[in-house]
């Protein structure tokens, strides 16, 4: 054993990084039951307003994790914003909504429970933060990782308490990296970045002017592109009244610096670009960003991966970064739970590279074409027409063609050009609602803590092998009936056909991960049903023997 090790701290799992990703981490390994030691360097959870868009799946995640409404609630200022306005300025009468509603028909509300949410990081990592606490997570600030080293048995961790000027040890069976785009593990593990690399640059700007909102009016956009060529930018309400945030360009490729941006600077700017030469401006902080599009050659080395940030950057139009990053911690957790189990083997965690990787290069490219469908400021690129258009197939369309799946279509692309519902092997599983025990639930409300097999009104066959299999296998596996008969688990709603939703006939049956993507699926019952759900199980948890 390593012999840093001998005074260490023991724990399953360190995450390194205390910001969303690193929180959703904590979050999701506390729901499973897994110990974990984070440390993030900064004092406190972020407190600028960034990072503000969680799609339906984010939402759907944090549904399961049982924080959802907590997150609504600190959202609750902003539930009214919808849509991104193009404009001129404020002042005049021309304008253009890119697109008006998020959700446009209510398309969201018939294929999930859950839905869109606009929810600052900075009202949303505290929502976060005592969750996790509250399930046990030990979650230290001020501290920050110093060195690592792993071998074959685990990952050993020197950290720095920056308040007392401490060092310690702690030894983990694995390490999470959320450390940000110039993540300081992935380059001690001298992991590369593939990619355009760099885009565009901006200084985001807090600010306070009490009579912006009487040029806003009743316009309650998510952002508002102000395309004045002397001071263009983007506008985001904070609280829709006096509290702002501007994106202003920032070139230093022409040798621009941040010390350049001034106050008076910044509000001579804001001024000019929202059209009101006199409008009191208090200039309240300013933070610089990148956006780049970048994805780590591999995800992880041994027992240490990369989440979010750290494995990839994306331009931030879309908001796709942080819910790529949030459905990283999501897909890993439950693989190192399965893993640390005893249910799954080692393997297992090969496969999330295998899964992430892929998602994230089609959807920061993505996120690149939508900067300049929208025509971001400080971004030049062209537009050009295509699938980018469809922020449904890259939220909630993405797929694992290639994986902890059996079945699935290895030539289909990670991310479609169109979102369809779909039950295919590595896609997500369908949202329907049922009645369990008389509550009415979501089916997605069953996949967290384990395996689920669901069959349909005629897959008697299907389950009993399913709990035959799981027994012989030590796999925990939940198996549910769907149908209205008093051998049903799960009664359907009127109008709802199970069996067609998922891509089946009455006697067919789906095997849903912990993470709501479906693993395998049997179209129709088959001779030897136990003999076909033990292969299953197998190939996808990657058990021996």
């Amino acid at each position: 054993m390593n012999r840093l090790a001998d005074n260490a701290e023991r724990v399953p799992v360190a995450i390194v990084g205390g910001s969303l990703v690193g929180l959703s981490a904590s979050l999701f390994l506390g729901r499973l039951g897994i110990g974990h030691v984070l440390v993030e360097k900064h004092p406190r959870t972020s407190h600028h307003p960034r990072g503000r868009g969680n799609n339906i799946r984010t939402m759907e995640l944090f549904r399961t994790a049982g924080v959802e409404s907590a997150i609504r609630e600190a959202a609750s200022v902003l539930a009214g914003n919808h849509g991104i306005l193009q404009a001129p300025s404020l002042t005049g009468t021309e304008h253009d909504w890119l697109f008006r509603e998020i959700d446009p028909g209510g398309r969201a509300a018939r294929i999930s429970p859950a839905g869109w949410c606009l929810c600052s990081q900075n009202d949303l990592e505290p929502v976060l933060l005592g969750a996790a606490r509250d399930l046990g997570g030990d979650l230290r600030f001020s501290t920050e990782l110093r060195s690592f080293e792993q071998d074959a048995d685990g990952v050993t961790a020197v950290v720095w308490d920056r308040r007392s000027e401490r060092p310690s040890t702690v030894r983990a069976d694995y390490l999470i990296a959320a450390d940000g785009p110039r993540s300081p593990v992935r380059e001690a593990l001298g992991i590369g970045q593939s990619g355009r690399g760099e885009l565009f640059h901006n200084v985001s700007i807090t600010f306070r002017a009490k009579r912006l909102a009487d040029a806003v009016g009743d316009r309650r956009f998510i952002a508002c592109y102000l395309t004045n060529p002397e001071a263009d930018g983007a506008l985001l309400p904070v609280d829709n009244q006096e509290q702002w945030v501007f994106h202003a360009p920032w070139h230093p490729e022409r040798g621009e610096t941040l010390e350049e941006f001034t106050d008076d600077r910044c509000a001579r700017h804001i001024r000019t670009a929202v059209g009101m030469p006199d409008l009191e401006v208090e200039i309240t902080g300013k933070a610089p960003w990148h956006a780049a599009e970048r994805v780590a050659d591999h995800y992880g080395d041994g027992r240490v991966f990369l989440a979010g940030d750290s494995a990839h950057e994306m331009s931030p139009t879309g908001a796709f970064g942080s819910n790529t990053g949030i459905q990283d911690a999501h897909n890993l957790a439950w693989k190192i739970a399965a893993v640390l189990g005893g249910w799954a083997g080692p393997g297992l965690l090969e496969t999330y590279g295998t899964e992430r990787r892929p998602v994230a290069q089609a959807t920061s490219a993505r996120a690149a074409a939508r900067s300049a469908e929208h025509s971001h400021p400080g971004y030049s690129a062209p537009a050009t027409e295509g699938p980018q258009s469809d922020v449904m197939a890259v939220a909630m369309g993405y797929r694992y063609v290639r994986g902890a799946v059996t079945g699935a279509d290895p030539s289909a692309p990670a991310v479609p050009a169109r979102f369809t519902v779909s039950a295919e092997p590595g896609s997500r599983a369908p949202h329907m609602w049922v009645h369990r025990c008389g509550v009415r639930i979501s089916t997605l409300d069953l996949y967290e803590r384990t395996c689920v097999l669901l069959t349909g009104p005629g897959g008697a066959s299907w389950y009993e092998a399913g709990r035959r299999a799981a027994d012989a296998l030590g796999v925990p596996l939940v198996c549910y009936r769907v149908g209205d008969g008093p051998d049903h688990e799960l009664a359907p709603e009127p109008g709802v056909d199970w069996a067609e939703l998922h891509g089946t006939a009455p006697d067919g049956a789906v095997l849903v991960r912990p993470d709501g993507f479906v693993a395998w699926r049997a179209e129709r019952s088959v001779p030897a049903p136990e003999a076909a759900l033990t292969r299953a199980l197998r190939e996808v948890l990657r058990l021996d023997g």
